[in-house]
């Protein structure tokens, strides 16, 4: 009997840690009774009473079904996603949030998609994005066509980090040890072949997301930044751009104190280009300085969790935290 492991990252999701729970049980007795299915739960530095819940949950199944780990602080989404591939052990691995914002009834479907189809992955993507403000539908929109403009990965748009992989991806990702991850990205540089499941928005079971748009905002561009060079090349451009740019007034100037030199006082020309030259300098710094914060930060080697409390054992999981 094959094994699902289901990795359930957790952040201030003690509202809906049972009910996930809940029918997630309920999906597996009714559609898939053939399989075996484990949950592991990341906490991700929650300050509500999300770990309570999900050790209350790991100590009434006493089939050792849920496992759990809690970070010492918030470390962020993809590294509780990490932490989670990195001790599965299940011959299919799903990831899922627990607002159940990722129907669990796809998850048949998923693994028909696998099983049957000769799949790698089967990941889900929204159609829509009903319920959301409109500022935030457009912002993503936007999000996934620089990025496939800027880079070759091809994401694509609506996709979720609602999916089930093999055993051989997972591993092929967990290869990929970089400190600062985007995992949408990691997906579709490993390659494999995915089938994409369409689905229609749904609305969180209950509390509130977690994400705001300055946030998205920066995981966006940690996106850009973490597979693509473009913008440093669109700074060698820029540079190229003011040269000419340059010239070409410099010429203009001439001319105009040539034909004209009752009308030349400097001051404004000299006015506008020290604001052009400063802003675009400015500008070619930050993005430099961008990729060597990047690079700054993985030669650091810091660890990407530190686990606080976890109720899995070293001789269940060989695996070092």
């Amino acid at each position: 009997m094959k094994t699902v492991e289901i990795i359930v990252p957790c952040y201030n999701e003690e509202e809906c840690v049972e009910l996930f729970y809940s029918k997630i049980v309920e999906i597996f007795k009714k559609f898939l009774p053939q399989y075996a299915y484990k949950l592991f739960f990341v906490d991700d530095g929650s300050v509500d009473h999300t770990l309570a819940k999900i050790k209350m949950l790991a100590e009434a199944a006493d089939d050792k079904r849920i496992s759990y780990l809690s970070f010492s602080r918030n470390f962020g989404k993809e590294s509780a996603i990490y932490v989670g591939l990195q001790q599965s052990t299940g011959e299919l691995v799903v990831v899922m949030d627990a607002d159940l914002q990722h129907p669990p009834e796809l998850l048949p479907e998923m693994i028909r998609a696998i099983e049957e189809e000769g799949y790698d992955s089967c990941a889900a993507r929204r159609t829509n994005r009903k319920g959301e403000p409109i500022v935030k539908s457009f912002f993503s929109k936007a999000f996934y066509y620089a990025i496939n403009r800027v880079t070759a990965l091809g994401l694509v748009p609506g996709s979720t980090d609602f999916r089930m992989m093999t055993r051989q991806m997972v591993n092929a990702i967990l290869s990929l040890s970089e400190r600062e991850r985007f995992t949408k990205g990691i997906y579709a540089w490993v390659g494999f072949r995915t089938k994409w499941v369409p689905y229609e928005n749904v609305s969180r079971i209950a509390g509130k997301s977690k994400w705001s748009l300055l946030g998205l905002f920066n995981y966006a561009c940690s996106g850009i930044v973490a597979f693509s060079t473009t913008p440093l090349r669109m700074v060698i451009w820029m540079g190229v751009f003011i040269v000419l740019g340059a010239f070409c007034y410099a010429m203009y100037t001439a001319i105009s104190v040539w034909r004209h030199p009752e009308l030349s006082t400097g001051r404004a020309t000299v006015v506008l280009l020290l604001l052009f030259l400063g802003g675009a300098i400015i500008t070619i710094l930050g993005v430099i300085g961008e990729y060597l914060a990047r690079i700054y930060m993985e030669v650091k080697r810091r660890p990407i969790y530190i686990v606080k409390e976890t109720n899995i054992k070293m001789e269940d999981n060989p695996r070092e935290f």
